[in-house]
């Protein structure tokens, strides 16, 4: 597989205005309060939400922190520790939790060794669960981690904090090195989890797939679905379970026309899911014949 795919590991941050400050205890909110714009996660007593690494491990200690240990151009950097869902699945569910925040944790402390900050940087995060939100295969589960850093650290030879910075330019590349630590990381705690074949499992995921959508370029489109040619087909969920449903040329999020697939009936043992494509693509190919027969009935009328 492609290693970039493994896992997105996004930066930004926010300066030092009042407008920003405003800004981020309105962000540590909804992170706390939230696993995603819809979903409400209630507070119980005595279990945080945060994992605090010297930031804090509530909205107003993380808000102190960030104003106190702030610089003169960033006030926070907040990263997302996002893997890849379907890496995801392989793992046991009861021991995704524990898998992502180790990923966290290694990733952010192994990122910040290798650039010889050893007082390491002070950081707290949390743990969002929600569900993927994707047409091609929605509500696959998600867990990620926001992690929100200061805009200095503590340099012990020197005995001050300093600016930090995530430089992205020819001579050094912060991204591009917090980038490769997420992927190293991920593969190791892959081979824990998983198991050490997970890379040909995701391999033989990806081509099944690839095999699955020729059924768009090889046979004619079945029937019709919201105006659009479409193809009734299956599209293989992980190992256990697939999805029943369309394929057809629809426009993806930046507006390109992209062979995808839309589920009808996910959640589906492989053989059951073939026997739902195939009544499907029965029904599509019986209303495309009446569609025809009507069209060929309607009298013609001369002007």
């Amino acid at each position: 597989m492609d290693r970039k795919q493994m896992c997105v590991t996004n930066v930004k941050y926010k300066k030092p205005t009042q407008n920003e400050a405003r800004r981020m205890k309105n962000l540590l909110s909804y992170l706390t309060y939230r696993d995603s714009r819809d979903d409400y996660v209630p507070q119980v007593s005595g279990v945080e939400r945060w994992v605090d690494h010297g930031m804090g491990k509530s909205v107003t200690q993380i808000a102190n922190t960030c104003e106190g240990y702030q610089s003169d151009h960033v006030l926070l950097f907040s990263l997302v520790v996002n893997p890849n869902p379907d890496l995801i699945r392989m793992v046991p569910h009861e021991e995704r939790e524990a898998f992502v925040k180790q990923l966290t944790e290694r990733t952010v402390e192994g990122f910040f060794d290798a650039r010889g900050i050893d007082t390491g940087v002070e950081y707290s995060y949390v743990t969002h669960h929600r569900n993927t939100d994707g047409e091609e295969s929605p509500n696959q589960h998600d867990p990620h981690t926001h992690v929100v850093l200061p805009g200095t650290y503590y340099d012990a030879d020197e005995g001050r904090r300093k600016p930090l910075y995530f430089s992205r330019n020819r001579e050094v590349n912060h991204i591009d090195l917090l980038h490769d630590i997420t992927q190293e990381q991920m593969a190791e705690l892959m081979d824990r989890y998983a198991g050490r074949d997970w890379e040909q499992r995701y391999d033989e995921l990806a081509t099944i797939r690839e095999q699955q959508e020729q059924i768009a370029i090889i046979e004619e489109a079945h029937g019709m679905w919201g105006g659009d040619p479409v193809w009734a087909g299956i599209r293989r969920t992980d190992e256990n379970t697939s999805a029943a449903g369309f394929y057809g040329w629809f426009e993806d999020r930046e507006g390109r026309l992209k062979l995808q697939f839309r589920p009808l009936m996910p959640g589906l043992e492989h053989s059951e899911a073939e026997r739902a494509a195939e009544y499907m693509k029965e029904r599509l190919q019986a209303d495309a014949k009446n569609i025809q027969r009507d069209e060929e009935l309607r009298p013609t009328i001369d002007f």
